[in-house]
C-alpha cells in the first residue's frame, strides 16, 4: 500500500523538475532572467525584419536628384557591385540609348551570367559585364538581372529616364 502511494509522489517530483529545467532553456544573459513567450516571439520577428532591412539598405540608388527603391537580386554581380561601393559611392554618367534605356560604364568589369532576358520598365541590368542599363521601356537581350526599381511606375521612370541623359550614384 505504501508503494502505491509513494508512485504518484515520485511523479511529480520528476515533473517538476522538468519544469524547472525547461524553464533554465528561455533564460536570458541579459541579467539572467527569462523572456516570455512574447518577447521571444517578438525578438524573431524583430531580427527577421532586421535582416529583411538590411538588405534593401544594403545598396541605394539615385538618379540624378531622386532616390528609388530598388530590389536587388541575390547574385555575384550584385555583391561585386556592392564591393565597388564600401568605400565611396559610384557615380556613373548614364547615356539615353534606344528610346527605352540608359546606359552607363562601369569603369570595370564584374562578373556576370548573362542569359535571354526581356526587360521591363525599372528593371537594372548588367550589359558586357561592365555596364550597367536601367530601363524606361522594354528590350529583349542577354543580360545578368541586378535589381528592379520598385517604387515608380513605368510613366514615372519614362518622365526620369527618358528626357536627357543622367547620373546614377549607387551607395552601399
Amino acid at each position: 500500500m505504501k508503494k502505491i502511494s509513494f508512485l504518484p509522489a515520485a511523479l511529480m517530483l520528476m515533473l517538476a523538475l522538468c519544469s524547472c529545467e525547461n524553464s533554465k532553456t528561455t533564460s536570458a544573459d541579459t541579467g539572467g532572467g527569462s523572456l516570455s513567450s512574447a518577447e521571444i516571439s517578438n525578438t524573431g520577428s524583430d531580427s527577421i525584419q532586421a535582416d529583411i532591412t538590411d538588405k534593401e539598405e544594403a545598396m541605394r540608388l539615385k538618379i540624378s536628384d531622386t532616390e528609388v527603391s530598388v530590389q536587388w537580386e541575390e547574385n555575384e554581380s550584385v555583391r561585386a557591385l556592392k564591393a565597388l561601393c564600401d568605400e565611396s559611392p559610384l557615380t556613373v554618367q548614364m547615356s539615353m540609348y534606344g528610346g527605352f534605356e540608359q546606359v552607363g560604364s562601369l569603369g570595370q568589369a564584374l562578373p556576370s551570367n548573362d542569359s535571354q532576358t526581356t526587360t521591363q520598365a525599372g528593371d537594372i541590368v548588367l550589359y558586357s559585364s561592365n555596364q550597367i542599363v536601367i530601363f524606361y521601356g522594354s528590350n529583349s537581350w542577354s543580360y545578368t538581372r541586378l535589381g528592379r526599381i520598385t517604387d515608380k511606375t513605368a510613366d514615372e521612370l519614362k518622365e526620369l529616364l527618358g528626357k536627357e541623359d543622367a547620373v546614377v550614384t549607387i551607395t552601399a
